[in-house]
């Protein structure tokens, strides 16, 4: 598995994989919020990105296959040593063999010596314990919680992160 620069026509893959509207802002958050997800959604989402600060990302197999995607992002364009990893999502049919970790991994590697981060956060939902559960098998630790109003009901989001 590497990890290759976004390109627009991934969008169509990335957004196939979201199967129901819960996955979506599993996902997501609040920074897409439209169901159905339409092909071009994610290069909607990123085409007001400053691309100094943000960085999406594709993991791909030994055949070019896309596996997962995410993006990595500076909170504070003024402090680059720390980043925020987001849109964390493997191919359906790839998950919980551990391609998850495999891609965080290249990602941890990639902030760590690309971008000289010293820092990662990300935040999760608690109803998402599987990817909870990933993000702390490479490492993240949680650091604190908070409330987000999410179709309608209030969701706990635990903030994580990976020092390095």
């Amino acid at each position: 598995m590497t990890l290759r620069p976004y390109k627009p026509e991934d969008s169509k893959i990335i957004c196939s994989w979201v199967k129901d509207k819960k996955q979506l802002f599993q996902w997501s958050a609040d920074r897409i919020g439209k169901w159905p997800l339409k092909w071009d959604e994610l290069n909607e989402s990123y085409k007001d990105t400053n691309p100094d600060n943000f960085i999406p990302l594709v993991a791909v197999d030994d055949n070019g296959a896309h596996v997962g995607h995410l993006f990595i992002r500076y909170p504070d364009e003024t402090d680059r040593t720390q980043v925020r990893f987001g849109f964390v999502i493997i191919s359906p049919k790839l998950r919980g063999k551990g391609n998850g970790k495999k891609m965080l991994e290249l990602a941890i590697q990639y902030a760590k010596e690309k971008l000289q981060a010293e820092q990662i956060t990300l935040g999760v939902f608690t109803n998402n314990p599987k990817a909870r559960a990933c993000y702390e098998s490479v490492g993240f630790k949680p650091v604190s919680t908070r409330t987000v109003n999410i179709l309608g009901s209030d969701w706990e989001c635990v903030d994580m992160e990976l020092l390095l």
